[in-house]
């Protein structure tokens, strides 16, 4: 995340960290007129689509790790729900409209400040077009997925234990990080 240079509030350049009063965290605090400038996690979201016992992973065609395979996610925008975000990046990075069946995942990522939030969800329109941040993108079987490809360990943990919990009907609610690897399951 970038570290703004000057005070959204009053344009002043006298920001500095410090602990304002009765916070637990610092701060990047204007000294010209007191504003205080929160630096919050980024939201990440994306939904496992499934069609007939196939997945669907999006080939990046940018960096970072452009050739890597990714479910469809990304960025929640200011101004939308977690569900209508998911299904944007999912219409965005892979041409298909789908419906929100279920939550499945939250994941926190501290080290990089960020949440991903992962929902279940069926296709309802495939078109075959996709934004440019894919290079491609296809349903593949369990045995099929490139599992030395996909980039983000989060996210191949979240396929693996859907990709099971689906072989037994049942699915659960997640929650964990990467600090300890380790996931709760939510009865």
């Amino acid at each position: 995340m970038r570290t703004p240079r000057f005070c959204p509030q009053c344009g002043g350049s006298t920001l500095q960290r410090g602990l304002p009063p009765g916070d637990t965290h610092e701060r990047l605090i204007c000294m010209g007129c007191g504003y205080i400038h929160y630096e919050n996690p980024k939201v990440i979201t994306g939904c496992i689509i499934e069609q007939e016992g196939k997945y669907l992973l999006c080939q990046r065609a940018i960096a970072p790790q452009a050739g890597t395979w990714v479910l469809p996610a990304g960025f929640m925008e200011n101004g939308e729900t977690t569900e209508q975000a998911a299904l944007r990046e999912v219409w965005e990075e892979s041409g298909v409209r789908a419906e929100i069946l279920s939550p499945y995942s939250i994941f926190s990522v501290p080290k990089i400040n960020e949440v991903y939030i992962i929902f279940r969800a069926i296709a309802l329109e495939i078109t075959g077009q996709y934004g440019p941040e894919t290079a491609t993108c296809r349903f593949f079987a369990p045995e099929d997925i490139p599992w030395d490809s996909i980039y983000y360990p989060a996210i191949r943990q979240i396929l693996e234990r859907y990709i099971c919990e689906r072989q037994a009907g049942v699915y659960g609610i997640y929650v964990g990080n990467d600090d300890t690897g380790m996931v709760h399951f939510i009865h």
